[in-house]
């Protein structure tokens, strides 16, 4: 069995490695927040022109316009990853391609393209503090007058909505119909009147999710995805590449080079910790699950460009990836010892080195910890993902429901 890459891939694995050895100082420092600065703007337009980002959206809504190429797709994330340079991406990685999937026309060309280029930013309306692992039980309502949605209640967890363009959010239009069917998925700008949004700071210091409020928020009723009352498919086209991006086997891999690297430079008694058996075998565990991960990621890939279910290997992705970015800053943290507690004293996110003697990498690691820690909770928490993964792609039978006393013994 011959695995190596033919002449094609190999001339183009020396193109991805050469356009970064030549341009990987234009690349923007990894970990920003909030609205994209104007270099990481302008390296992501190198990027689209380069088919390095956007790769396979159609150039009429912005993208380069390949054919999809497994391969090549990996070669890109590879390289990427490798020589820690902060890669493109294709937009919010959760509504574009569900755009692609359920828009129109009309909202493919108005949204894609900004949105691909950085000039247009998402949050995402769908928790609320009564329904978050029963997403479909939200009560967030939007009523019809004449042409507008008037949208009145409230989302929790609004990952960057303090600084978002726009949100595509859950509403109830149907109340009169059962949950899952009275759903709609509205698409609107986060200045519309109305709209309140206040921070909620996490225990990394910063205001990373938020509270949103919505005080009779006017909304056209164009501005649909899909059909009124069919919200729970379109959200669950967009929960699916959500998943996908929180467990991303390249960000792993990315991970992992640089905890080998960390372990070359730190030392214990003046040799390097890869010199030390204990650090040695957590490595190599790291790797086992890392290259899983990665292989996995190929083969959804793969089912992905066949128009093909990936069924089990796609339910797997977000549980298995959010957990091992978590136990890989863990190790991180433990490599760098006392000095991997450390965080820049004015907070996470863009200070120097110097704010703390000492610190390591702007205290990313720890952030990293932390930040992934709400991740294997965040996007269906360990626990719901487990339990789809048993009864959705395993097919093992649902959880008994628990007798609820106040029924008289009955099901709750």
């Amino acid at each position: 069995m011959d695995l190596a890459y033919s002449p094609e891939y190999a001339a183009f694995r020396d193109e991805v490695r050469a356009f970064l050895e030549s341009h990987r100082d234009l690349a923007p420092p990894p970990m920003q927040r909030g609205k994209p600065s104007e270099q990481a703007k302008a390296w992501q337009q190198l990027l689209i022109e380069h088919g390095y980002a956007a790769r396979t959206i159609p150039k009429e809504y912005g993208g380069y316009g390949a054919e999809p190429d497994i391969l090549k797709s990996h070669i890109i994330a590879e390289e990427f990853g490798k020589a820690r340079v902060r890669p493109g991406h294709d937009g919010d990685n959760r509504l574009v391609p569900t755009l692609l999937e359920l828009g129109t026309e009309e909202q493919k060309r108005t949204y894609i393209p900004p949105t691909i280029r950085g000039e247009m930013t998402w949050c995402q309306g769908y928790s609320e503090p009564g329904s978050g692992s029963d997403l479909a039980s939200l009560s967030t309502k939007a009523e019809v007058d004449g042409d507008d949605f008037v949208i009145n209640g409230q989302k929790i967890w609004t990952s960057g909505a303090q600084y978002a363009d726009m949100i595509f959010c859950l509403v109830r239009t149907e109340p009169d119909a059962p949950k899952h069917q009275g759903i709609s998925y509205l698409l609107f700008p986060m200045d519309t009147p109305g709209i309140e949004v206040r921070p909620l700071v996490t225990m990394t210091g910063e205001a990373t999710f938020n509270e949103t409020f919505f005080t009779d928020v006017r909304v056209p009723t164009s501005q649909i995805v899909g059909r009124r009352g069919e919200g729970w498919f379109v959200a669950n086209a967009t929960l699916k590449h959500e998943r996908g991006g929180l467990g991303d086997p390249n960000q792993a891999e990315s991970r992992f080079h640089q905890i080998v690297e960390m372990m070359r430079e730190e030392t214990l008694d003046g040799e390097p910790l890869l010199s030390q058996a204990t650090y040695r075998d957590r490595l190599v565990a790291l790797q086992g699950q890392m290259l899983a991960m990665k292989f996995n990621g190929m083969r959804v890939l793969t089912h992905n460009v066949r128009d093909e279910e990936p069924g089990l290997p796609r339910w797997i992705v977000k549980l298995n990836g959010c957990e091992l970015n978590h136990r890989m800053a863990e190790m991180a943290i433990d490599i760098l010892g006392e000095l991997g507690v450390l965080y820049p004293s004015k907070g996470f996110g863009g200070h120097r080195d110097e704010d703390v003697p000492y610190l390591r990498d702007a205290g990313s690691w720890q952030q990293r910890y932390m930040l992934d820690l709400g991740l294997i909770i965040g996007g269906g928490t360990a626990q719901i993902q487990k339990n789809m993964i048993g009864e959705r792609a395993l097919g093992l039978p649902k959880e008994p429901k628990v007798a609820d006393p106040r029924l008289g013994g009955g099901a709750a």
